[in-house]
């Protein structure tokens, strides 16, 4: 799998690979920078102030990824046939290189939303934590385990490295990528969460919706929501599910739309496009709630606790509810303000 050595290339090997059409090299180019693109938009979008996590930091790993590969594309386009370090490289390179990424990012999606789940488990519900450079260093760790133990599984496994030896000898003039069978159950058990929660708490959710308002609070629009739940046997687990899934579809609901006509289209996406910035972010935002229904009871209402998530404020879930850590105004207010 690794690059043909100058001494070791052939007549044959010129035929074979350095002929291939530029359609394909340019056409990843194209698709990587603007995945590239995508990716900083997104990391430039987000909330400047948010809680260390090793999402955050896994994110920022997979965007100097991406960009790493697209100056090696872009690199290799431009130049086409060059030797460096002694290594012939060609435009076989780009199809092999982005392969190697596909099948890479194809295996990592179950070991980084564990480690997600399990550090929003174990942390969301702390108000003292260890120092925050012990933090970073132990999330830079784990990104820096994964990323390595994933590019050894993939360049270790024979029958991997047969099927791109087999695919790119018989098929010059194509470079077949990969899907992702992690990310596309991962889709699946998501969209099956979220319709299962709707389906249970429709109702809350549709009189929350109805009775919405938009006001003006210190100049700003903020969303008042009015209802109360007329029903005293509604358990707080119950009502605190129907915030979250408000919070969360109100920012993420045209992304579930995505994944649900993505399933049923039954497409396939190359795992090199499916792992990007905004998928993590949207996952992100789904292991928080999940995280907040298992530890409700734990959440102590601090300011540091509502800057976990970069794009979903989740101080409307908990805020209005009888907690002993809210302040007495608060528990006698029947009026929501998400601001």
């Amino acid at each position: 799998m690794a690059a043909t050595p100058c001494e070791n290339c052939s007549g044959q090997y010129h035929s074979t690979h350095v002929h291939q059409p530029l359609e394909i090299s340019f056409m990843l180019l194209l698709i990587m920078l603007g995945k590239v693109f995508l990716d900083l938009f997104m990391l430039q979008m987000k909330q400047k102030k948010v809680k260390v996590s090793f999402m955050g930091y896994f994110c920022i790993s997979l965007a100097l990824l991406d960009f790493t590969l697209l100056l090696t594309i872009s690199f290799i386009f431009c130049f086409e046939d060059f030797a460096l370090w002694g290594v012939r490289f060609t435009q076989y390179h780009v199809c092999l290189f982005t392969q190697i990424i596909s099948l890479t990012y194809s295996i990592v999606h179950y070991p980084v939303y564990l480690v997600a789940g399990l550090d929003y488990y174990m942390t969301i519900a702390q108000t003292s934590q260890f120092p925050k450079r012990g933090h970073r260093l132990v999330y830079v760790l784990l990104v820096v385990v994964i990323w390595i133990t994933a590019f050894f599984w993939i360049l270790e496994v024979p029958a991997v490295y047969e099927e791109l030896e087999i695919q790119n000898r018989f098929s010059p003039y194509q470079c077949p990528l990969y899907a992702s069978l992690q990310s596309y159950s991962v889709s699946c058990a998501v969209v099956l969460l979220v319709g299962t929660a709707l389906l249970a708490c429709w109702k809350e959710v549709l009189s929350m919706l109805l009775s919405v308002r938009v006001i003006s609070f210190s100049s700003q629009p903020v969303l008042m929501f009015s209802y109360v739940s007329n029903n005293s046997s509604t358990s707080f687990k119950r009502q605190l599910l129907t915030r979250l899934l408000i919070c969360f579809l109100g920012t993420w609901a045209p992304f579930v739309l995505l994944q649900v006509i993505i399933l049923f289209l039954g497409a396939q996406i190359p795992a090199y496009m499916e792992m990007n910035v905004p998928w993590l972010y949207f996952i992100n935002s789904f292991l928080i709630a999940v995280a907040y229904w298992c530890r409700c009871q734990d959440v102590e209402l601090t300011e540091e606790m509502w800057s976990t998530d970069p794009f979903v404020s989740w101080k409307f879930c908990f805020m209005p509810f009888n907690n002993e850590n809210t302040e007495p105004a608060d528990k006698l207010g029947t009026v929501i303000v998400i601001c």
